[in-house]
């Protein structure tokens, strides 16, 4: 399926980000301006069909909140969490939402007619942050997300490092502690066990319950679930609790970066998600600290830049919009 033929200056993209409990879209130029943006609840409950209804709605509705009719679409871009089988554009498995076997690259093309791009969302953060972000001025670049669960990307002499069965940089599932904590992917010691939202979430609540002082309790204001307001500022006042759970966070996340660098090289690393927009600069300071300590070419440490992510939540789909160019490039 082709475009539809517009100059380059004239052509419009739609990038989307299907998350477990958003789907966010953007209307696109091929400059990367974004004309319009849209957010859509994730449906919890019945199946595929709900969440892929719910991604048509975006795309319509960002569509219509930029006055832009379907035809007018290049291409299309979509974000999943989980693996994607590119050449079909096919959820091979999404583990935290329903839309394993859906095919949903041909579905997304026949309802809005225009060739559609479909990948990993970390892959395509850290495509977004390439493009328009941290590293639009690199070529060699690792992004680690560190948000619910802890994803990676990897752009290579500008390109994205993909693997050869669509896996490459599950970050989280490197196993950094032999037996450590359960992993939701069924291993043990996993880094998203280990420096996770819901590894610090959970470790913050297993001291309180077992009797440490902290003022997360006075601060949070949901019981069931630890927001990022409280952890952030909890995180500010000194906690002694919430320094030493996200302390062994930031070791194990500096461990890694290490180890990225020593097996990959890049020139940069991005370190992004809702737990380091949530803390800030002074959340990277000892990660950066155990990083430089481990990098095995002590002299070229001090030319890794170790740099916050720019793009937010809008890194994914802004990736979802510049794969979506690339393919289109390609045809």
């Amino acid at each position: 399926m082709k475009g539809n033929g517009a100059s380059d200056s004239q052509r419009l993209y739609v990038g989307v980000d299907v998350g477990g409990t958003k789907v966010l879209a953007s209307l696109v130029e091929e400059t990367g301006a974004v004309l319009a943006r849209e957010r859509v609840p994730t449906p919890r409950n019945g199946g595929p069909e709900p969440v892929v209804a719910a991604v048509e709605k975006a795309i319509a509705d960002v569509l219509a909140k930029g006055g832009v009719k379907a035809d007018r679409l290049t291409a299309l871009g979509a974000a999943i969490p989980g693996v994607v089988d590119p050449k079909t554009a096919r959820v091979v498995v999404t583990p935290n939402m329903s839309l394993t076997g859906v095919a949903i690259g041909p579905h997304l093309e026949k309802r809005f007619g225009v060739p559609v791009a479909v990948g990993n969302d970390c892959n395509f953060g850290a495509l977004g942050e390439k493009w328009l972000g941290s590293a639009r001025r690199f070529r060699s670049v690792v992004a680690m997300l560190v948000g619910t669960g802890i994803g990676g990307g990897i752009v290579q002499k500008g390109k994205l490092w993909r693997g050869a069965r669509e896996a490459a940089a599950e970050l989280g599932h490197m196993v950094m502690q032999i037996d450590g904590p359960l992993c939701g992917c069924g291993n043990r010691g996993c880094l998203e066990a280990l420096a996770s939202r819901t590894a610090i979430e959970r470790d913050i609540w297993a001291g309180i319950k077992a009797g440490r002082e902290s003022v997360i309790p006075e601060l949070n204001k949901q019981d069931s679930r630890l927001t990022s307001g409280a952890l952030a500022e909890a995180y500010r006042r000194g906690d002694p609790l919430v320094a030493e759970v996200l302390g062994k966070a930031q070791f194990y996340l500096g461990l890694l970066t290490a180890s990225v660098v020593n097996f990959v090289d890049p020139e940069m690393v991005i370190l992004g998600g809702g737990v380091v927009e949530a803390l800030g600069e002074s959340f990277l300071v000892p990660i950066r600290v155990v990083a430089y300590q481990y990098f095995i070419n002590q002299d070229g440490a001090k030319d890794v830049a170790i740099v916050p992510a720019k793009l937010g939540d809008n890194a994914a789909l802004m990736g979802a919009a510049a794969w979506a160019r690339m393919k289109l490039a390609k045809t």
